[in-house]
């Protein structure tokens, strides 16, 4: 019997890239990449009209991309009439309804693989977790920060 592994950036990692990928055949099935589910996520979670340049500057912090690339997913969802645009003081991005249902689909999809992915592990456990990969994740922006 081998013993339990230590959690360490190999293990996060497999983590991370096997669950990305079971989200990512859910996020096929919709036409929808990682990177927009991200953007059409942020946009939906303000309930109403986003800055731009929040959206931009939240994709850019979350996702480690520039900000032209967030740009692009940007322009890629405004060209599949899922977000547009809403002049006024300052640039805004707003999910169409179309987007809406894009949205709440994908957030369904993502239902359902949370809940067969973790339905069963320790409520404790999946605690613990979330501290250390929070307390991670800030050691790590901290790093790319430069603090």
């Amino acid at each position: 019997m081998s013993a339990t592994p230590t959690v360490n950036g190999q293990i996060i990692g497999q983590a991370h890239y096997a669950t990305r990928a079971v989200l990512e055949r859910q996020l096929a099935a919709t036409g929808t990449t990682f990177h927009q589910s991200v953007a059409l996520n942020a946009a939906a979670d303000h309930g109403a009209p986003t800055e731009r340049a929040a959206l931009v500057d939240r994709m850019t912090f979350t996702l480690k991309i520039d900000a032209e690339a967030a740009e692009t997913v940007l322009a890629e969802l405004a060209a599949a009439g899922l977000v547009e645009e809403v002049q006024g003081d300052t640039l805004r991005v707003v999910l169409t309804a179309a987007g809406r249902a894009r949205q709440e689909a994908n957030r369904a999809g993502i239902a359902e693989i949370t809940a067969r992915l973790y339905g069963g592990l320790p409520a404790e456990d999946l605690a613990v977790a979330g501290r250390v990969l929070t307390e991670v994740t800030a050691r790590a922006n901290a790093a790319l920060a430069g603090v």
